[in-house]
């Protein structure tokens, strides 16, 4: 069986609305537009979809990590009713003041899990974020980094992968 093709996702900014503070509250999680009719088309071209992203406010104490789950099972719920799965969530809780890590993007660690855990083929396989740290953090897995602007409709740069 050949390996997968994967879309990986950075959170805030990608995935839901970036509001220039950290998101941890439900009702300010918000869905960008556009987001689950890109992943219809490139399911289609079957990439499986996993997210991958940074959550300092964690260990800033900001929120919990229920809060931040309570997100993440809204998207998953959300995203259900389009039929598209999101195969995991991966997320670094530390900060860089408070403890050093090598989950945290830059870093890849998080990307080199999933690539293992779910067989992907990285040379398949893209990463969309916002952020310069997301770019490095798919260069240093082999994954193809595909930078946004903030709240960008993917539907906008599907182009660029299919």
């Amino acid at each position: 069986m050949s390996k997968k093709a994967c879309i990986f996702l950075d959170r805030d900014g990608v995935v839901n609305r970036e509001r220039g503070d950290h998101t941890y509250d439900i009702n300010d999680f918000v869905i960008n537009d556009g987001l689950f009719e890109g992943l219809l088309k490139l399911k289609e071209h079957q990439f499986i979809f996993i997210v991958v992203t940074n959550q300092s406010g964690i260990a800033l104490n900001k929120y919990t990590e229920e809060q931040m789950h309570a997100c993440h099972r809204k998207l998953i719920e959300e995203a259900q009713s389009y039929d598209i799965e999101f195969k995991a969530i991966y997320f670094c809780p530390h900060h860089p003041d408070i403890s050093r890590c090598l989950c945290r993007k830059p870093d890849s660690l998080l990307l080199e899990k999933a690539i293992d855990t779910f067989d992907i083929d990285p040379l398949k396989s893209w990463f969309i974020g916002d952020r310069q740290r997301d770019t490095d953090a798919a260069v240093k897995a082999g994954v193809k980094p595909l930078l946004i602007k903030s709240n960008q409709n993917i539907n906008e740069v599907l182009h660029l992968i299919l």
